[in-house]
């Protein structure tokens, strides 16, 4: 739907291991090929560029696998699921410097770039970010209410969008964390509520909290207290501490987050600046999730 909306993108296969599937993407944009597997994409000449979005235990092996062949890549948040793949993606990275970015999609929205506006200028200043990621996931599906083949993750996925939105906005380290969980589910095998404290070198406070068992309104809340203003940023609408209404229509070529991450990732491949979500701009929020498995590790 994204690269739809861009001119300069040319879709030139489809992959997906359930033939049925690729077919029906494929119909749906126009696109001419579909494969099964993703090598048979990577040796296409006219294939410059792979966008991976795939389940998250194959996202570091399938970057590496696109980065050896040539390729720049896109890979769904998070670029891994264990502290170990996300350096061998980072350092892959380094060694081809092929572009390399990652679905950090809150660096697009523009929701949370209207509050980044006003830090850049000077007119406010997070004191504490308050956020809720809430979900409704007793069995395992996807959003979509579908079977899944992997487990979703808590801390090495839903918290990867906070964690990195906290460092980008405040533009600071994490210099201390803390990290609790509540009883792992007997069948999923993981805990299926959280809270994570944050807190920067500065002293800006971040409170995380996560559930797969809300039974109510889906998604993350993100709450921006500051020192001139309070703000919720809910995807893409924002609205002052008192619920107003602030217009971000205007703050840059679309609303749609991904979109504009995408538009990002191709400007790259074709020789622009370093993407804003590249492996190297994020990877401080795995450091961060390391350390808080760390502690989960020892409790």
């Amino acid at each position: 739907d994204a690269l739809a909306q861009i001119g300069e993108a040319e879709v030139v296969a489809v992959v997906d291991p359930v033939a049925d599937l690729a077919a029906e993407a494929a119909e749906m944009f126009g696109v001419a090929r579909t494969f099964g597997d993703l090598d048979e994409a990577l040796a296409l000449d006219e294939c410059e560029a792979v966008i991976l979005t795939s389940p998250t235990p194959m996202h570091a092996a399938q970057a590496i696998q696109c980065m050896d062949a040539g390729k720049h890549v896109e890979v769904e948040i998070p670029v891994a699921d264990s502290w170990e793949d996300s350096r061998r993606v980072l350092a892959k990275h380094q060694e081809t410097g092929l572009v390399c970015m990652v679905g950090h999609t809150r660096r697009y929205n523009p929701s949370h770039q209207w509050i980044r506006h006003r830090i850049d200028a000077g007119d406010f200043s997070i004191q504490h970010m308050d956020v809720q990621t809430f979900f409704f996931r007793r069995t395992n599906t996807n959003a979509l209410g579908l079977p899944r083949s992997w487990t979703d993750h808590l801390l090495w996925h839903h918290s990867a969008h906070t964690i990195d939105l906290f460092q980008y906005m405040t533009g600071e380290r994490v210099v201390a964390s803390n990290v609790m969980q509540g009883p792992v589910h007997p069948e999923l095998g993981i805990a299926m509520d959280m809270s994570i404290q944050l807190k920067t070198e500065s002293g800006i406070l971040c409170t995380l909290a996560l559930s797969f068992n809300n039974d109510g309104p889906l998604g993350t809340f993100f709450r921006y207290i500051g020192d001139t203003g309070t703000y919720i940023a809910r995807y893409d609408d924002l609205v002052t501490g008192r619920d107003e209404p602030i217009d971000v229509s205007d703050v840059d070529v679309s609303m749609n987050g991904i979109e504009l991450q995408d538009r990002d990732f191709l400007a790259a491949v074709e020789g622009g600046p370093e993407p804003r979500a590249s492996i190297a701009n994020v990877f401080p929020c795995y450091e961060v999730i390391a350390e808080l498995e760390r502690q989960l590790d020892e409790q």
